[in-house]
């Protein structure tokens, strides 16, 4: 395992367990948005601790890295989900940013196209994979198609009971195949969303990120919270566990998705790649047959 320097303001526990979603409901409201757990430090705090994250989490992603390049199987998935304005933009630049971008594959699901209606709606996610060594990173993904498909009923109820379980083997498949599954529910409180949305609105340079269908989709808010708690439910197994990120606080969403991608790596314990040829006599070589000298 790697050695991890504890940031001012930790409390040194892991994150993953305490923000784990038991078996059974889920009751999303009695999950404070604005809660820190694992951090008893403030915003300030909270900022300063993510560069300490990050120095051994690169180190770990690194490793991992290397051993996709030497035929290794391991990969790692991080998925990403929330209500609008929840902030899986913010983890991209924040939390994902402190890792080698090389070793990184994001892939942001929008509407399905022409294309992928035509397949089932696993099809566009399956292409998307994360390859061996890789970290990937789903900005939405296929739970919308068990949530806003309820909310707007796209389908029926039915079929969307079926896609549950199908997600479920489609993930049991995954963790088979050498991907470790790290699934983050950004969790916000309306009122943060509202002071979000209206921040948008107050910033000229912010327009772009403003869809006035925002304003629909926030008018949908519990029948969200509803459609949310019943897929953490379903699709909340053993080998691909959902975790609820209080994200009302940027600075602690950020620490907390950081600290949890760092833990998964740790517990990979991807060792460096031997050499496959003789160290000794390469460097002879280089001693010897410098052409600078």
């Amino acid at each position: 395992m790697a050695k991890t320097k504890k940031s001012a303001g930790s409390t040194g526990e892991a994150v993953r367990p305490l923000l784990q979603v038991p078996a059974g409901p889920v009751d999303l409201g009695s999950i404070d948005p604005r809660s820190t757990p694992g951090f008893d430090g403030d915003k300030a705090a909270g900022k300063a601790a993510l560069p300490v994250v990050g120095e051994p989490l690169a180190e770990l992603q690194e490793r991992l890295y290397a051993h996709g390049k030497a035929d290794g199987d391991q990969r790692v998935l991080l998925v990403l989900q929330g209500m609008d304005t929840s902030g899986k933009g913010g983890v991209l630049r924040h939390s994902v940013g402190l890792i080698d971008p090389q070793g990184v594959r994001i892939t942001s699901f929008k509407a399905p196209d022409a294309e992928e209606r035509r397949h089932d709606f696993l099809w566009r996610i399956r292409r998307a994979v994360p390859g061996p060594g890789l970290v990937g990173v789903f900005d939405r993904s296929h739970y919308e198609d068990v949530l806003i498909a309820r909310v707007r009923e796209l389908t029926t109820r039915s079929a969307i009971t079926r896609r549950y379980d199908a997600i479920n083997r489609f993930e049991a498949e995954l963790a088979d195949s050498g991907v470790t599954i790290l699934k983050c529910m950004l969790h916000i409180s309306p009122e943060e969303q509202k002071e979000r949305l209206l921040a948008r609105l107050d910033d000229p340079s912010k327009h772009w990120k403003f869809n006035p269908g925002d304003i629909d989709e926030r008018s949908q808010w519990h029948a969200y919270q509803e459609a949310y708690e019943i897929a953490l439910e379903r699709c909340n197994t053993e080998v691909a566990p959902w975790h609820v990120v209080p994200s009302d606080r940027k600075w602690y969403r950020n620490w907390a998705v950081a600290t949890m991608l760092h833990e998964v790596l740790d517990e990979l314990d991807t060792p460096w790649p031997e050499a496959d040829f003789d160290v000794a006599e390469q460097r002879r070589r280089i001693l010897e047959e410098d052409p600078v000298t």
